[in-house]
C-alpha cells in the first residue's frame, strides 16, 4: 500500500518534500486529486491525495486554515501544492495547522504538471486495490446474506456500526426513524442526544435544511455538525436512493473514530441494500393495504354477510367484531384553486393531505371516547369508532364533541376546509355500513344545502334526508309554495325576510325573547314581523297540523336551496 512517505521515494518526482504535518506521513494513499474548488469539500473521500496550485486560497487566510482542517476531518492522505506559482513559500498558518492536525503538507517543485503527477503517483498506487476489491466483495456478499435470510435493516445497521466503528442511524425521506445502532465507544449517547422515539424528525429543521435537495449534489456522503449543547458532532449524511427515488438516509454520528477509505465504499454498498429493504418493505406494505382497503370496501358497503367470514376478517385487520362502532368522515374541500390540470400532480398533493389529516386523527385518538381506526380514499377521511359494548353508548352531544374538537384541530394545522358528516351508533359491526352511508349524507347534505354548519349528526338532518331521499323536487316544490308560498313572493318583493325569521322563531321554540335576542332583533320589531305572518298566512300560529306543515316547509326551502 503506498504512503505519504513512500512519495519522498519517487524518482520521477524528485524535489518534492514534506513541510508540515509529519504524525500523518504513514496515511495510505488511495487515489490523487485536484483541488481547486472551495466547494468540493462534500466530494472529497478518505485517503484522496490533493494537488492544488494554491490558487484558490492564495490570499485568504482563513480559507487556508478551514481547508487544512476539512482535509483532516475527512481524512484525506495529505495535501501537496505546487510552488512558484503563487507561493514563494508556504504561509506559517497553514504550516501550523498542518502540524496541529497532522495533516502532511508537502511542496511540489515548480518544473512539474499536476496531470502528470496524478499520472506518476496513481500507478504506484494501484497495486492495493487488489486487496481491496477483495474486502469490499466480502463485505457485499454478508450485505447480501444478510438480504436473503431477511436480516433487515436492523442486522444491516448492526453490522455497518460494528464494521465502520462509529454509532448509526437510518431514517426515512422525511427524517424519521427507522433504526439506529449504539457503538460502546460512544460518548455522546444517541438516546440521549436525539429525540429517537417520537414520530416526526430526529434532527433539528435547521440541521435538515442543510443537506441538499438534490441527489445529484449527493453522490457522496456529505460532512455536516449537528450542534448538541455546544458540542459539535461531525455527521457524515448519505442518501438512500435508487436512480432519483430517494427512500431516506444514513448518518454517521462520527464520534468514535475517523472514517477511511474502505468505510466509504462500505456505507455505498449498505446504502443499496438498505434501499432495496425499503423498496421490498414498501411493496409488501402495499399489498397488505390494498387487501385492508377491500375488506374496509367491503364492509363499508355491507357485502359480508357471513358472520364467521366478518370475525376472521375484523381479526386480521384489528377491529373488535364484538364493539359497537359508528362512522364519521370527513370531506376535504377542494377549491378551485387547489385543482390541478395534471392528475398525478394533483393526486400527489391530496394523497399527502388526507396522510397528515389520518396522522393528526390518530393523534387526537384519546378524546374520541372509543378506538379508532382511520384511512383515507381520495378527499374524504374515514374514521370508524368502536366503542366496548359494555360501556354506555356514544351519545350524539360526545360524538359532535369528538369531531368538532378535530374539526378545529385539521383547520388550524392543514388549513384547508373540512365538512365532518357523523353517523349512528350500531351494535353490530355488521351494520357499521348503515353509519357510513349516513355519514357521507351529512356530507352531501350539507354541500348541498351550503349549511354554515361543518359538522353534522345525521339525527340533525334526519328530517332533510327523509324528505330528500323519498320525495321528488316537483312534489316538494308544490309542498313549499302551496304552504310557505305567499311568504316566500312576499320576501322577494319586499326584500323582508319573513322566512328567516320563521326559522329562528322555530328553532327557538317560539319563545319571542329568544328569538328576537338571536337575530339582534328589538322585540316589538320581531312581534310586527311575527304578526305579518300570521296576515300573509291566514293562521293563528297554534295549529299543530298547521305549526308542523309550516316547519316541513322551512326545510324544503334548505333542501331546494331557493335564493331569496
Amino acid at each position: 500500500m503506498l504512503k505519504v512517505q513512500d512519495l519522498l521515494e519517487i524518482k520521477a518526482i524528485d524535489g518534492l518534500k514534506i513541510v508540515a504535518g509529519v504524525e500523518g506521513v504513514q496515511n495510505h494513499i488511495s487515489i490523487v486529486n485536484i483541488l481547486e474548488n472551495p466547494d468540493a469539500f462534500d466530494w472529497l473521500s478518505p485517503n484522496e491525495l490533493l494537488l492544488s496550485t494554491g490558487y484558490i486560497f492564495k490570499d485568504n487566510e482563513e480559507l487556508q486554515n478551514k481547508i487544512i482542517k476539512e482535509l483532516s476531518e475527512i481524512n484525506c492522505a495529505g495535501l501537496v501544492i505546487k510552488m512558484k506559482r503563487y507561493f514563494d513559500k508556504l504561509p506559517q498558518n497553514m504550516i501550523d495547522e498542518a502540524n496541529k492536525y497532522g495533516l502532511p503538507l508537502l511542496e511540489l517543485p515548480i518544473g512539474y504538471t499536476l496531470s502528470n503527477v496524478i499520472s506518476i503517483i496513481n500507478e504506484k498506487a494501484s497495486g492495493r486495490y487488489d486487496l481491496l476489491n477483495r474486502q469490499t466483495l466480502d463485505m457485499h456478499n454478508l450485505f447480501f446474506s444478510i438480504t436473503l435470510e431477511g436480516g433487515g435493516i436492523s442486522r444491516i445497521s448492526s453490522m455497518l456500526s460494528g464494521t465502520i466503528n462509529n454509532p448509526i442511524l437510518i431514517v426515512d425521506k422525511n427524517w424519521k426513524l427507522l433504526h439506529y445502532s449504539e457503538h460502546e465507544d460512544n460518548h455522546f449517547s444517541l438516546q440521549e442526544s436525539l429525540d429517537l422515539k417520537s414520530n416526526k424528525p430526529i434532527f433539528t429543521k435547521e440541521f435538515i435544511d442543510t443537506i441538499p435537495n438534490n441527489l445529484n449534489e449527493m453522490k457522496k456522503s456529505i460532512k455536516r455538525i449537528y450542534n448538541l449543547n455546544g458540542k459539535k458532532i461531525i455527521c457524515r449524511v448519505l442518501p438512500i436512493a435508487v436512480s432519483q427515488d430517494l427512500y431516506g438516509y444514513i448518518i454517521i454520528w462520527q464520534t468514535v473514530r475517523n472514517l477511511i477509505e474502505f468505510d466509504y465504499i462500505i456505507l455505498q454498498q449498505a446504502s443499496t441494500i438498505i434501499a432495496l429493504e425499503r423498496i421490498k418493505a414498501k411493496e409488501i406494505e402495499e399489498v397488505k393495504l390494498k387487501i385492508r382497503h377491500d375488506f374496509y370496501d367491503d364492509l363499508l358497503s355491507g357485502k359480508i354477510t357471513s358472520s364467521e367470514t366478518l370475525q376472521t376478517l375484523c381479526d386480521l385487520h384489528g377491529l373488535n367484531s364484538n364493539y359497537m362502532y359508528y362512522c364519521m368522515v370527513i370531506n376535504i374541500e377542494v377549491k378551485e384553486v387547489d385543482k390541478f390540470e395534471d392528475m398525478i400532480i394533483g393526486k400527489y398533493k391530496m394523497d399527502n393531505i388526507a396522510q397528515s389529516c389520518v396522522e393528526i386523527v390518530y393523534e387526537k385518538s384519546y378524546k374520541a371516547n372509543g378506538e379508532i381506526t382511520c384511512f383515507y380514499r381520495n378527499n374524504r377521511i374515514i374514521v370508524l369508532v368502536g366503542q366496548n359494548e359494555e360501556r354506555q353508548p356514544i351519545s350524539v352531544s360526545e360524538a359532535k364533541q369528538y369531531a368538532t374538537e378535530l374539526h378545529d384541530e385539521l383547520g388550524k394545522r392543514i388549513k384547508k376546509t373540512f365538512l365532518i358528516g357523523i353517523g349512528q351508533q350500531y351494535q353490530e359491526i355488521k351494520s357499521l355500513y348503515k353509519s357510513f352511508s349516513e355519514a357521507n349524507e351529512m356530507i352531501r347534505l350539507m354541500q348541498h344545502m351550503n349549511e354554515k354548519n361543518e359538522v353534522s349528526h345525521f339525527e340533525d338532518y334526519s328530517v332533510y334526508h327523509l324528505l330528500d331521499s323519498n320525495i321528488s323536487s316537483s312534489e316538494l316544490e308544490d309542498f313549499f309554495q302551496k304552504c310557505l308560498g305567499k311568504i316566500y313572493e312576499h320576501d322577494k318583493l319586499h326584500t323582508t325576510s319573513y322566512i328567516s325569521t320563521l326559522e329562528n322563531y322555530f328553532n327557538n321554540n317560539q319563545n319571542v325573547s329568544e328569538t328576537s335576542k338571536a337575530m339582534y332583533l328589538h322585540r316589538n320589531t320581531l312581534i310586527y314581523r311575527i304578526e305579518k305572518i300570521k296576515e300573509i298566512l291566514n293562521t293563528d300560529l297554534k295549529n299543530s297540523e298547521e305549526l308542523l306543515r309550516i316547519q316541513i316547509a322551512l326545510k324544503i326551502f334548505r333542501i331546494l336551496n331557493k335564493n331569496m
